[in-house]
């Protein structure tokens, strides 16, 4: 039971975290957009979900923190900040 509620718990912050600083990151980033701005807010959205899943796992594998440490959440926010505005960059 306690196994199915940290992983329940990890996709909702990551989904939290990576939602929530992709569209920050295409709200913020300078410069106009081109055509659909909902299509693509929803894409860098899932791309930051995406990237702070895959940086815990791949931490946790690496062995670099364990799941609930502090460096976790930072490599999280980090890689998901990362790819939201190498991704606005590349499309604005």
């Amino acid at each position: 039971m306690t196994a199915l509620m940290g992983v329940t718990m990890g996709f909702l912050a990551f989904l939290l975290i990576g939602g929530i600083s992709g569209a920050s990151a295409w709200i913020f980033y300078p410069g106009q957009s081109n055509g659909s701005n909902q299509g693509k807010l929803l894409v860098v959205g899932f791309l930051g979900f995406l990237a702070a899943a895959a940086s815990s796992y791949v931490g946790q594998y690496i062995g670099f923190f364990q799941s609930g440490q502090m460096l976790e959440w930072l490599s999280a926010i980090f890689a998901s900040c990362l790819v939201g505005c190498v991704f606005t960059a590349l499309a604005k």
